[in-house]
């Protein structure tokens, strides 16, 4: 496993290092100067002499990895390299040999085998050997890569007859037709979805064979006497020609022995010579294999992206059209790639080892991330391979206990955490393993801190029913003497004895500081002996120990995270009691006091009906969440700041002053606003707070009432603040949540758990523009069915015997898409088919699944949904129910359904309305693969660069920013060979870049790789995927390639229609973007279509409308209407007039636009009068778009670039320029009087950073001229009608660098800081909402703690605006501060 996990990195080094040498210095500023390539000669080993390049910081075995991967050398192994005749260290970097120049020769030198490597050579032959397509990726569960078969074209003169006729046989799921026109099934207001065209046939020749059979040997294993003379297997090969022939493998190669089936011989065949490579061998014994294998250096090989595995198992939902095709293995008798039950790793002690490597350099800290990817992809394999053991009953468990089985599987324990009455049953028992995984994630990204440790986890659901597994702990292995030594075991924790050691101190520390790092704040607790009080930094749950291995773990994490006060039995007890007190009383003022001083908003309770129970009371908040109500507080503290220092005179009055105004400001704002401190801002949150079976002593009730207090203002954030504003962001985004999945990343990304799906429906009913949000009402009330589906589901099954799989799943299926569907009965069903297979009458008993009915599973998802939710009537009677009131498709649920479940259907049509006959059968059934969560390993330099190319982008400062992304990107292969889903956003936002600085070239080849990567990363039919194609798309029609375009789009529309239908405001991107591409009336109908969807979601007077009317009449221009063009131009004049106004240049080209299209109709007027009706179609003349126009026009459409809200930039340059001179010349007089070093050289500095962009020094000219340059002709805005529009000076927020007027001007503020004046830039790093110029002198503590939380609101901002597409690149030079005037004055 790990042979293989170093030949996949060794041959991404080869393509990282070829990526690099041709984009120049790549991540230079990171790497320093003898680490640029050079090339070396390589020789030896039976191969052709060939160049490397190489780099002066690999280890010699990177050389020999990346080597393996090489044609020349393939499928060669066991190699070392030799420089002048002398070994190479493997774990020596190539710099520190001395001899080893650019044009060195490296000699291959063969090893001896051992009995492992030996079976990696032969895994390597077979790898080589075998021809992995899409449909083996769809065998194993696999989500494939259909751009290579969509891009790649085949000529009818190399198809063969096979070949060519399967060609002909699937026309209709072409996406373009030999006419140029798209089929049917893809036209605006088709309803037929076909599946069998979300994953056509692969393009590429089907692979020859090289041999009829190849085995181990029936006389393997080898017998002890050969076994001491050095053989490890026998081998049988069946060649082409029909020879049989066995071969020995032994420590110098392979040779060809004499033993037949009868007869054991060992000595080797007279002519037969010991070849090191498997392969040299088979082309000696076979003429056939021989001609054959040289087809290998020419077949189509396939980029690496496509070809290296992927670090985790991405789910297919539908599989092979026909498994048993495709389902022989030719080399799988073999048995290489199974490992003896014996080498179980120590997962632990892996991944401890993995993180305990050096981060002192950058090559350091890549070597460990790459190895802890490695290590947790590989823990992942296991645990999927382990759930499928334990779960299909292969595996007894090691404990007695029935209701809680706990099982050992190749150093994994598995165990369903036994369902506890305290946390709510079964459904509190998936909590606590979901919770528990979050927990170990939350420790697990902590930056800085070394010592700390914990287990690898994961769950994974498989057949309903949920797994938790983790690495085996050290600490637990010890005797029970061990145990009971103080300097071992539990030091931590409510049931630890006391102690006093240097270990319990240190572990103390450890946990005071991940106690900061996550908000916590250290309580006192009751112990179990109600006389026991215990300190905690964690929660009541956890446990610290001291292992075997010398390391601190900390375990049973699962409530880290604060309680959600909306879901707590606790703080509904509590405010019925207090209910029940204002009964008593008749004032209305003191009700409103009570319930303010509990937390809750007024009339909150009533508005909301929270707080309310769940099935479950370990709901909990994310830290999303706790991010933003930490923001919230602080937005808080800085007003009641502002407020007392306006009242006592002002903030500079009070800063500049010796008293305590300052510091009585913050101190009563602290108190406010539940500050744990007193003198700095610092918000921490008590976990134990609202927990089932936690309780205090007396002397913690103050500081528990404050918590319970904060836990309820959080809590009503969520539905007064937090869901507002994700509907308010839906209602103005057209790049949406799409599906399920991107729903449930919107809403966590502003720290929404799935729990208020409920009251998301309430506020889309309440809104009074409820049907712009019938795509998110959609997907909500999709989600909740599914979700509820679900759990009925894993219910469902647990009452299903093994051979019944397949036909209950299939049965569940029709009852839950088919309305009132009714089965045949399963003993008539069975007596048919086994009296057809001549089988006698079959069981006579049926199986009590077999009962489950449409109306009935229907009512049991209705209940849950009830229960959990809150929703009552909002599902209906049946499925037909959400297809009429809500426009849900089957089809979408089928594959949400499928998604969450782990089922893998047959590639087929299904006819889900047919209520006469079975849609699903028990054959469509194809496979059920388990469905793992698990930990998400940082990257963390790749990550800081890309965070660091945002920000650059923000600035425009595009050079700049491209440089850091291809440093990311570069750092991202490094450790992940880019098949990670950040390096799919970088490479997407590089050929964004790249593009818009007129390399479209690179942009189409890096976006290539964008949409593979999202393919097999996120999944083929992932709503990333779609926008991908889109802009792979604009990238294609740049470069000429048209057809190539068509296909892309109509591949993401096809795909859109799949995942959620035509109804969704990106279907109008789409078809604007299809309008454009194609031609005659098809285009028209896209058009047509994308103004309806426009029209209906945003109004006719948005953006996105006008430029569609305007596409439209455009449109019809090149169609000879120019009098319904004129209508639509008029349309869009007017939305543009009152979007910008008169004088703004897209408003101008609209105009002038209109007036070139009244002249044509007036011209084509007069001339009809003139010649008469009977020549119109030689007089009328047609307007037609340039193709540079178009590819403006698809950049618009697809957000690339956007339509800026100004046109004022002249004068921005004219007062920027006035504004430099005034402050330039105030500067030097400053400077003059000042002759302090220390002050010119901050002042340099801050110029030069660009922190102040008003200070100019010597060296403001080469730090500016790249801004001008990039604002001005790299990023420039274009018009709907090819005319350019100059960037902007305020933007719409949702646009990279755009801001409002309010904030521009709250921006930079002057502020006095020990006598000294200081320019401070705020939201150019990060966006909040505090106002500025509330900043306290005396509180340095709380300044830290302001940059602390805007650092990561930003950070986290940054990396989920790329991930959902909502990054928009407009370089605009620094947005001008008005508080510039008011310093230079």
């Amino acid at each position: 496993m790990k042979d293989k996990v170093r030949r996949g990195g060794g041959k991404n080094q080869a393509k990282n290092d070829a990526t690099i040498l041709t984009h120049g210095k790549g991540a230079a500023g990171n790497k320093p100067d003898e680490d640029t390539s050079f090339p070396v000669k390589i020789q030896g080993a039976g191969v052709e002499s060939f160049e490397l390049q190489v780099h002066g910081f690999w280890l010699v075995q990177d050389v020999i990895m990346t080597l393996l991967s090489k044609d020349e050398v393939c499928p060669r192994s066991s190699l070392s390299l030799a420089l002048a005749g002398a070994a190479l260290d493997p774990h020596t970097e190539l710099q520190s040999f001395k001899g080893l120049k650019p044009g060195a020769i490296l000699r291959l030198v063969e090893e001896p085998y051992t009995a492992h490597s030996v079976r990696v050579h032969l895994a390597r032959v077979l790898e080589l050997l075998r021809a992995f397509g899409p449909q083996d990726a769809l065998r194993e569960g696999r989500s494939p890569s259909i751009l290579e078969t969509l891009t790649h074209t085949q000529t009818p003169e190399l198809l063969d007859g096979k070949s060519l006729k399967q060609s002909l046989s699937n026309t209709k799921t072409e996406l373009v037709s030999q006419d140029g026109a798209p089929p049917e099934y893809l036209l605006p207001g088709s309803s037929e979805r076909l599946l069998t065209a979300l994953l056509p046939h692969s393009s590429q020749p089907e692979a020859p064979r090289y041999l009829r059979d190849l085995s181990l040997s029936c006389w393997n294993p080898p017998p002890g006497h050969r076994k001491l003379q050095g053989d490890f297997l026998y081998i049988t090969v069946v060649t082409m020609e029909g020879r049989r022939c066995d071969i020995t493998s032994c420590p110098k190669g392979f040779f060809h022995n004499r033993s037949t089936e009868e007869l054991f011989d060992f000595r080797p065949v007279q002519s037969s010579p010991v070849c090191h490579c498997f392969t040299d061998l088979l082309c000696h014994i076979s003429p056939a294999f021989k001609q054959t294998f040289t087809t290998i250096k020419t077949r189509h090989i396939l980029p690496p992206v496509e070809v290296l595995p992927t670090p985790y198992h991405t789910l297919s939902w539908l599989g092979p059209p026909c498994v048993s095709r495709i389902h022989k293995n030719t080399f799988s008798r073999l048995g290489v790639d199974e490992q003896p039950a014996s080498q179980a790793p120590d997962w632990n002690e892996e991944l401890q080892a993995a993180r305990d490597l050096p981060q002192g350099s950058l090559e350091e800290r890549l070597r460990r991330e790459k190895a802890l990817l490695q290590v947790n992809s590989a823990f992942v394999r296991a645990v999927m391979q382990g759930a499928e053991t334990v779960i299909d009953g292969l595996l007894e468990p090691v404990n007695g206990n029935p209701a809680d089985p706990a099982f050992l599987w190749g150093g994994l324990f598995m165990s369903q955490c036994g369902a506890s009455a305290l946390f709510g049953g079964e459904r509190g028992r998936r909590a606590v393993q979901r919770l528990e995984l979050k927990g170990v994630q939350a420790y697990s990204d902590l930056e800085g801190i070394q010592g700390l440790h914990t287990l690898p986890t994961a769950i994974v659901d498989y057949k309903g029913v949920r797994l938790s597994a983790q690495g085996l702990a050290p600490g637990l292995e010890g005797s029970e003497q061990d145990q009971e030594t103080p300097t071992r075991g539990l030091l931590y924790g409510v049931n630890a004895r006391p102690q006093e050691s240097a270990h319990r101190r240190q572990l103390l520390e450890l946990l005071a500081y991940t106690a900061k790092a996550l908000s916590l704040q250290r309580t006192v607790v009751v112990g179990p002996n109600s006389s026991n009080q215990t300190s905690l930094f964690t929660s009541v749950d956890a446990k610290g120990l001291l292992g075997a291995d010398g390391r601190y773990y900390i375990l049973d994490v699962f409530r880290s995270f604060p309680a959600d006060a909306n879901f707590c039995p606790e703080a509904e007890e509590e405010t019925v009691a207090g209910e029940d007190e204002k009964k008593k009383s008749s004032e209305k003022a003191k009700r409103k006091k009570g319930c303010e001083k509990r937390g809750w908003p007024e009339n909150y309770q009533t508005d909301s009906g929270l707080p309310q129970s769940f099935p479950h009371s370990l709901c909990r908040l994310r830290p999303e969440m706790v991010q933003a109500f930490i923001q919230h507080k602080h937005t808080q503290f800085a007003l009641h700041v502002k407020d007392t220092l306006d009242k006592n005179g002002g903030f500079e009055e009070c800063a500049t002053a010796c008293d305590s105004r300052a510091t009585n400001a913050v101190r009563d704002a602290c108190r406010k606003v539940g500050s744990i401190s007193d003198i700095i801002f610092e918000m921490r949150f008590n976990p134990n707070v609202f927990s089932s079976g936690v309780s205090f002593p007396a002397s913690e009730n103050a500081s528990v009432k404050l918590q319970e207090k904060l836990l309820r203002e959080a809590a009503a954030l969520i539905i007064t603040h937090q869901i507002p504003a994700f509907v308010d962001y839906c209602l103005k985004s057209n790049e949406a949540p799409v599906d399920g999945v991107t729903l449930k990343q919107a809403l966590h990304h502003r720290g929404i758990n799935l729990r208020y799906l409920g009251h998301v429906i309430k506020a889309i009913s309440k809104s009074e523009h409820k049907e712009r949000l019938r795509h998110i009402m959609r997907l909500v009330i999709g989600e909740i069915f599914i979700r509820s589906t679900k759990r009925v589901f894993n219910s469902f099954l647990q009452g299903v015997d093994v051979p019944s799989l397949s036909t209950a799943i299939s049965h569940f299926l029709c009852c839950l898409l088919v309305p009132h569907f009714t089965p045949t009965p399963a003993v008539e069903e069975s007596k048919k088919k086994s009296r057809r297979r001549g089988r006698g009458a079959g069981t006579s008993e049926s199986m009590p699944w077999s009962t489950l009915t449409g109306p009935d599973l229907w009512n049991l998802v209705c209940q849950d949904a009830a229960e959990t939710y809150n929703i009552s009537d909002s599902l209906g009677s049946g499925p037909n129910h959400l297809v009429e009131h809500y426009g849900l498709q089957k089809l979408s649920l089928l594959r949400e359904f499928c998604l969450k479940t782990g089922i893998q259907l047959r590639l087929k049509d299904y006819i889900l309305d047919n209520q006469n006959k079975a849609p699903i059968g028990p054959d469509d059934v194809l496979n059920i693969f388990p469905v793992v969560k698990h930990i998400h390993m940082p990257t963390v330099d790749a990550s800081k660069a890309y965070r660091a190319a945002l920000t650059s982008i923000e600035k425009g400062l595009l050079d700049q920013a491209y440089e850091r992304l291809k440093e990311a990107a570069y750092l991202f292969g490094r450790v992940c060979d880019d098949l990670h889903p950040e390096a799919g956003y970088c490479n997407s936002l590089l050929a964004k870049v790249a593009f818009t600085q007129g390399k479209a070239a690179e942009a189409r080849s890096i976006q290539l790789k964008a949409v593979v990567i999202s393919e097999r990363v996120l999944g083929f039919d992932h709503p990333n995927t779609i926008q991908q194609y889109a802009l792979l798309a604009t990238y294609l029609y740049a470069g000429g390639e048209i057809n190539l375009a068509q296909k892309c789009l109509l591949r993401a529309r096809l795909l859109m229609l799949t995942v959620h239908g035509e109804d969704h405001p990106y279907t109008a991107t789409l078809d604007s973007c299809l309008g454009l591409v194609l031609t005659g009336d098809p285009a028209g109908q896209f058009l047509k279509n994308a103004l309806r969807l426009y029209t209906s979601f945003f109004g006719p007077t948005s953006v996105h409308t006008a430029l569609t009317q305007h596409l439209l009449a455009q449109w019809m221009c090149s169609q000879g209407d120019y009098r319904s063009a004129m209508t639509h131009e008029k349309e869009a004049l007017t939305a543009f007039t009152s979007l910008f106004g008169k004088d703004h240049t897209q408003t101008l080209c609209s105009t002038e636009f209109l007036c070139t299209i009244t002249k044509q109709a007036v011209k084509v007027e007069r001339t009809l009068r003139q010649t008469g009706a009977e020549s119109t179609e030689q007089t009328v003349e047609c307007l037609t778009p340039t193709t540079e126009t178009i590819l403006e026009q698809m950049v618009l459409v697809t957000g690339i670039r956007k339509i800026g809200h100004s046109d004022r930039l002249q004068e921005y340059k004219q007062k920027h320029q006035e504004l430099k001179a005034a402050v330039r010349k105030e500067v030097e007089s400053e400077m003059n009087r000042e002759k302090s070093t220390d002050q010119e050289t901050g002042c340099e500095k801050e110029v030069k950073n660009g922190e102040n962009p008003a200070v100019e020094s010597k060296t403001e000219g080469q730090q500016e001229q790249p801004v001008e340059e990039s604002s001005v002709e790299s990023a420039t805005v274009v018009s709907a009608n090819g005319h350019v529009v100059e960037p902007t000076e305020c933007e719409d927020k949702t646009e990279i660098g755009g801001c409002d007027s309010e904030d521009s001007d709250k921006a930079a503020e002057a502020k006095i800081v020990n006598g000294e004046t200081e320019n401070k830039a705020e939201a150019e790093e990060s966006e909040t909402s505090a106002p500025t110029g509330v900043k306290s002198s005396t509180a340095n503590g709380e300044m830290k703690s302001e940059a602390k939380v805007d650092e990561m609101k930003s950070g986290s901002d940054e990396i989920n605006g790329a991930t959902n597409g909502d990054l928009d690149i407009t370089a605009t030079p620094p947005v001008l501060k008005r508080t510039w005037a008011e310093i230079v004055a």
